[in-house]
């Protein structure tokens, strides 16, 4: 038990200095790929990960209408993986998933400014378009180049971890 937390938590952290690392680029991020990795090797021990993960980043950014679609687009992307891996997909299908979530990151995060009416969550949402078709390129590319060594990368250090 007390492996599985520290693991938890090194995760969350692996999280957060990545994102945090590429900041300065607009919607270029390795989050998305590493969210779909944790889930392939944690299955549902990836969503305390991820609650963790948004914690930090509202403690960092504040605890804005924009941080609430981060308790449900991570865990949305991990249940999404999940559903691959039973599918068996291929490393350029999770590629494909990273890519699609990135593309449609923004119509997600629009979700709890409907608060403000649907008209505000639609100029949210508009106005993030180029934003989400960078997001969506980068991460495809990052998963194109990555997804194979980082996945080896896992599958050795992984399993010792988690034993």
């Amino acid at each position: 038990m007390s492996r599985h937390l520290a693991l938890g938590g090194i995760l969350a952290a692996l999280l957060f200095a990545a994102q945090a690392a590429l900041a300065f680029l607009p919607n270029i991020e390795l989050v998305s790929l590493l969210v779909i990795l944790y889930t392939l090797f944690l299955g549902k021990r990836v969503v305390p990960v991820l609650l963790v993960f948004a914690l930090l980043e509202g403690l960092l950014y504040g605890f804005g209408l924009w941080w609430v679609s981060y308790l449900y687009v991570w865990p949305l992307l991990a249940g999404l993986a999940a559903l691959f891996k039973r599918a068996g997909a291929s490393p350029f299908a999770y590629a494909m998933l990273s890519g699609g979530f990135g593309l449609s990151f923004g119509l997600l995060c629009a979700i709890p400014y409907l608060a403000g009416g649907p008209g505000a969550a639609l100029a949210w949402w508009i106005a993030g378009i180029p934003f989400d078709l960078v997001h969506g390129a980068g991460n495809l590319v990052l998963a194109l180049v990555l997804f194979a060594p980082l996945h080896r990368l896992f599958s050795s250090v992984l399993p010792r971890i988690q034993s």
